[in-house]
């Protein structure tokens, strides 16, 4: 009996100890988190690793792509260009002291492509599991070469809430956006490779020398319907014409692209009412500049904005839609008429800025003071939408900038306005002069790639 109980006393105690156990359960827990936390370290690298690869890559063929394009170089000097770029620029893409290895590139002369493939073997943080501790990495693109042109239409604030730091910042950011754009390439036949439009857009749009040719002056309650055809309009003469103000076109043709030979726009008459009682221009000083690739005319236009009047949006957007238009094509002198669309030969872009809320519509006022009410508000925003649904059926991209917006309503109004997002991004909100600048930058870099990426 004694025996038994001492054996019991035993018995106890070992199976009362459980310090080992705890000491083993809690390698094995330290075990596994430090594999994952290894495994994350690993994964979060790759991902980083294979994202400078393909900004890399896609940098080195969309660049070599621009100069087949551009005549810069010939067919057989792809491979070396490719090789050469991402060696230049590689660096600042990827870790330090990672080598990338050019796999291939093959120049498709039928489909107008460069494609480029490329590698990196990367020493991993943590090797798990036995594993080798280098791991390949690969990235691939392709993008197009040929003779296709690029048109942009870029519509700017300058309404009387843009006054201040706003304007200043605009047009640095607009005329830093031109100076990317216009590169002074040329395609293989000489012809200029990218050309811009600019219109600036208050109450109305100040459409300068194209008026006579397009807009119809209403000079009573009687002239507010659809206008007549230029062919068959009355012209209004330079003496009696109080400005080059353009205000919507109404009618059947309303959110269409159709020129002016099937119906003019209209300039209405209760423009002049709001004005005056606004104590406010009816027309910005800044005019419409038609597509050209000369950059210091475009700069120069830019730099004398001036910040005044309300916020007429949708015609600022009716306006890039017509300056980019082939209907519009006998409006302007021939260097600034729009190409012929066809997606094989030109690229088409707008870029449409404002500082706030579209707030400001005459085609559905009954009286002035109807054009800055609610249902004012309402329409201008309908109508932006419509308008920005209408281009891109046409097969214009647009792209949107908010410039410090502080309503949901503004920001909706950009947001259905941009195409869809998709391999790049089509609307940006900013908050300061150099987001603003920043935006530009990013979207002339994406309508590089979006006119020459396959």
């Amino acid at each position: 009996m004694r025996k038994f109980q001492a054996l019991a006393r035993v018995a106890r105690r070992f199976t009362g100890d459980s310090s080992g156990n705890f000491a083993i359960l809690g390698g094995i827990t330290i075990s596994i988190l430090a594999m994952a936390a290894g495994y994350g370290i690993n994964t979060a690298q790759l991902f980083n690793v294979k994202s400078g690869l393909s900004q890399a890559v896609d940098a080195a063929v969309t660049s070599t792509a621009r100069d087949l394009t551009t005549g810069k170089i010939k067919l057989e000097d792809a491979d070396a260009t490719v090789r050469a770029f991402l060696e230049a620029n590689a660096g600042r893409l990827l870790a330090p002291g990672e080598k990338v290895v050019l796999n291939k590139v093959t120049v498709d002369k039928l489909a107008g492509t460069v494609e480029a493939s490329a590698y990196i073997d990367v020493n991993v943080f943590f090797p798990l599991f036995g594993t080798s501790n280098r791991q390949r990495v690969a990235a691939s693109t392709a993008s197009l070469y040929s003779d296709k042109r690029i048109e942009v239409a870029m519509m700017l604030d300058v309404t009387k809430s843009m006054d201040g730091q706003k304007i200043k910042d605009l047009k640095t950011a607009a005329k830093n956006a031109v100076d990317s754009f216009l590169k002074g390439e040329k395609t293989p036949s000489g012809d200029p490779r990218v050309r811009m439009s600019l219109v600036p857009y208050a109450n109305s749009v100040n459409t300068g020398d194209l008026a006579s040719s397009s807009v119809f002056v209403e000079r009573s309650k009687a002239d507010r319907k659809q206008a007549p055809a230029n062919t068959d309009a009355k012209a209004v003469s330079s003496s009696t014409r109080p400005d080059n103000c353009a205000t919507e076109r109404k009618g059947f043709y309303q959110y269409t692209d159709a020129g002016p030979d099937l119906a003019m726009v209209n300039r209405d008459f209760l423009i002049d009412a709001y004005s005056e009682n606004y104590d406010t221009p009816a027309c910005p000083g800044a005019k419409v500049v038609p597509l050209t690739d000369d950059g210091k005319k475009l700069k120069s236009e830019i730099e004398a904005f001036v910040a005044n009047g309300g916020t007429a949006g949708h015609i600022g957007i009716q306006w890039a839609w017509y300056t980019l238009s082939e209907n519009w094509a006998g409006v302007f002198q021939k260097s600034e008429r729009p190409e012929k669309a066809d997606p094989e030969k030109v690229a088409k872009f707008a870029i449409l800025m404002t500082d706030g809320e579209f707030n400001l519509s005459y085609a559905d006022a009954s009286k002035w003071q109807d054009a800055y009410n609610a249902s004012g508000k309402t329409a201008t925003r309908t109508a932006a939408k419509t308008l920005c649904e209408e281009m891109r059926k046409k097969g214009i991209e647009i792209f949107t900038i908010g410039f410090k917006l502080d309503t949901a309503a503004a920001k909706q109004t950009m947001k259905d306005c941009a195409s869809p997002d998709g391999v790049v991004k089509r609307y940006y909100e900013t908050s300061n002069g150099k987001e603003l600048d920043d935006a530009f930058q990013t979207i002339a870099r994406n309508i590089e790639r979006l006119a020459l990426t396959k």
